[in-house]
C-alpha cells in the first residue's frame, strides 16, 4: 500500500490567513460624505489635488486650490448636492452598492463583490484591505468608466498602486478595460434608451448624448477620452436610428471648470442653439457615467431642464443612466465574466 499522504500540522502560533477566494471591486469617482459645504470641501479637496485631475504644476496650482476654490466652491456644490441627496445619501453611492449586490447575486458566492469609490468613502486602499483580509488573493478591479481617461481610469490605477505598494502580501490584480466599444455596453444603452424614450409621455426630435468635459488640452496631450465618447456616439447612434426613425441625435460635453478651453460643443450652449432654431421637445442622456449622480440630476436634469426652456423649449427630459437596472446589471455580468476568465470555474 502506498503511504498515506502527510499530514499538515500548522506551526505553533502560526497566524490564521484567509486565501483562495476571488473579487471583483467596482469602482466610481466619488462623493461628499454629507450635502454640506464642510463635508464638500473634503471632498473638493481631495479630488482637485489629484495631479491627474489638475495638470497644473503644484507650487501653481495650490494657493488658487487653499485661497480660492475651496473658500468659494463649497458652499455652491453643497447647494448642487442638497437637491439631489437622499434618504439613503448620495445617489451615485447609494446606486454603486446596489449595482454591487445585484452583481454579487448574479456571479455567486464564489466571488466576493465590493465597491469603493476613487475619492471619498469607501477608499480603494480600504476595501482592498478588507477583500484581502476575507481571502480574495485575486481581484477584478473595474472602473466604471466607459471611456477611459487620464483624469479617472489612470487615476484609479495610481490609488490602486498606492495600496498595493502597502502590502507585504499582494493579491494578484486585473484591471477592467474600457468598454466604450464593447457590444454589451452598446446593446445595453440601446435597449435600455428605447425603452425610456418609449415610456415618455411626448415624442422627442432630439436627443443629445452628454458626456463630462474634460480640458481640450488632454485631447492634445494624447489623452483618447475624446475620441472614446465620439466612437460610442456614432455606434449608438447607428442603432437608435433605425429603432427610432426621425429622432436626431447629437453628442456634447458638459461640466467646464475653470477658463481653460474644452471640448466642445458644451452641453449648455447646445441645449440653447437647439430651443433657439426651433426644436421644442428634447431628451438629454449621459452615456458616459455608469451611476446616475449630481451631474446628471441636478446638472442636466434641473440646470439643462432651465437652459432649455429659457431658450424657448417646451418639452424636456432627462434619461436614466444604466444604474443597476437589468440591461445595465446585464453588461456588467457579461464584462466581469469575461475578464475573470480562468479565475472562475
Amino acid at each position: 500500500m502506498a503511504d498515506p499522504a502527510p499530514t499538515f500540522v500548522r506551526p505553533a502560533g502560526h497566524p490564521n490567513v484567509a486565501t483562495g477566494r476571488i473579487g471583483v471591486m467596482l469602482v466610481n469617482l466619488g462623493t461628499p460624505d454629507a450635502a454640506t459645504p464642510a463635508a464638500v470641501r473634503r471632498y473638493l479637496a481631495e479630488f482637485l489635488s489629484d495631479p491627474r485631475v489638475v495638470e497644473i504644476p503644484r507650487l501653481a496650482w495650490k494657493p488658487i486650490l487653499h485661497g480660492v476654490i475651496l473658500r468659494t466652491r463649497p458652499r455652491k456644490s453643497a447647494h448642487a448636492y442638497s437637491q439631489v441627496w437622499t434618504e439613503t445619501g448620495s445617489p451615485l453611492a447609494a446606486i454603486t452598492a446596489a449595482q454591487a449586490t445585484a452583481l454579487q447575486a448574479s456571479l455567486g458566492p464564489g466571488v466576493q463583490v465590493e465597491w469603493a469609490m476613487r475619492y471619498g468613502n469607501p477608499s480603494i486602499p480600504s476595501v482592498l484591505a478588507r477583500m484581502k483580509a476575507a481571502g480574495c488573493d485575486r481581484i477584478l478591479v473595474a472602473p466604471l468608466y466607459p471611456q477611459y481617461s487620464g483624469a479617472t481610469t489612470a487615476s484609479v490605477m495610481d490609488k490602486l498602486g498606492e495600496a498595493w505598494r502597502t502590502m507585504r502580501w499582494q493579491p494578484a490584480l486585473r484591471t477592467l478595460p474600457p468598454y466604450y466599444d464593447d457590444p454589451a455596453y452598446i446593446g445595453a444603452l440601446e435597449e435600455d434608451l428605447v425603452a425610456q424614450i418609449g415610456a415618455l409621455d411626448f415624442q422627442p426630435e432630439v436627443l443629445l448624448l452628454s458626456y463630462h468635459g474634460m480640458p481640450q488640452r488632454t485631447l492634445e496631450l494624447g489623452d483618447p477620452y475624446h475620441c472614446h465618447c465620439r466612437k460610442t456616439s456614432r455606434l449608438l447612434i447607428d442603432r437608435l436610428v433605425r429603432r427610432l426613425p426621425g429622432l436626431r441625435v447629437e453628442t456634447s460635453f458638459q461640466s467646464r471648470f475653470g477658463r481653460a478651453k474644452w471640448l466642445e460643443p458644451s452641453t449648455e450652449t447646445v441645449l440653447a442653439a437647439e430651443a433657439q432654431r426651433g426644436t421644442r421637445a428634447l431628451a438629454i442622456a449621459a452615456p458616459g457615467f455608469s451611476a446616475d449622480c449630481v451631474e446628471t440630476l441636478e446638472e442636466l436634469a434641473i440646470r439643462g431642464r432651465e437652459a432649455f426652456a429659457m431658450a424657448g423649449g417646451e418639452r424636456f427630459a432627462t434619461l436614466a443612466c444604466l444604474n443597476d437596472r437589468p440591461h445595465g446589471m446585464a453588461m456588467l455580468e457579461t464584462l466581469a465574466r469575461r475578464e475573470l476568465g480562468g479565475w472562475m470555474e
